[in-house]
């Protein structure tokens, strides 16, 4: 979903809405939680990708061309989703570290890092979506044509 608000208008309302710059990072500090939660999540479904690989990619990738080419395909976006998830999704950049002149100014570089973070995940979810898609092809091809 795209923010509705620019990183300022955001800011000035979160600090109406909730009573002071406290509050205010509160409700970001939880947004966080969530995007740490997701990215967990997603590291999750892709190492069950990977292990899986690991016992039986080599019949999978017997079956034939396409589930050779979809389960390497797949390999790869997981991996480069999984890359993006280390090195974005769980990289820690702690509240307390934003500086501002002004309560706004601190909520805005906050809410800006936040959206930065945000649009990283969407990534990290479209890739790891696509990988995971070509790797059930490559799955499902092996059970539709078996292995010769």
């Amino acid at each position: 979903m795209k923010p509705t608000k620019a990183p300022l208008d955001e800011a000035r309302h979160l600090l109406k809405i909730s009573g002071g710059a406290k509050a205010a990072i509160d409700v970001l500090m939880n947004q966080f939680t969530v995007l740490q939660t997701r990215a967990q999540l997603l590291l999750t479904l892709a190492t069950l990708a990977l292990t899986i690989t690991g016992f039986s990619g080599p019949r999978i990738a017997s079956a034939g061309a396409f589930s050779r080419n979809s389960l390497a395909v797949g390999l790869v976006l997981v991996l480069i989703s999984v890359l993006l998830i280390l090195s974005v999704g769980l990289r820690v950049h702690w509240v307390t570290q934003f500086r501002g002149e002004t309560d706004e100014d601190l909520l805005v570089a906050i809410i800006r890092y936040r959206d930065a973070k945000t649009r990283s995940f969407a990534w990290q979810l479209t890739l790891l979506g696509a990988g995971l898609s070509a790797y059930v092809a490559g799955v499902a091809s092996y059970f539709l044509l078996g292995a010769p």
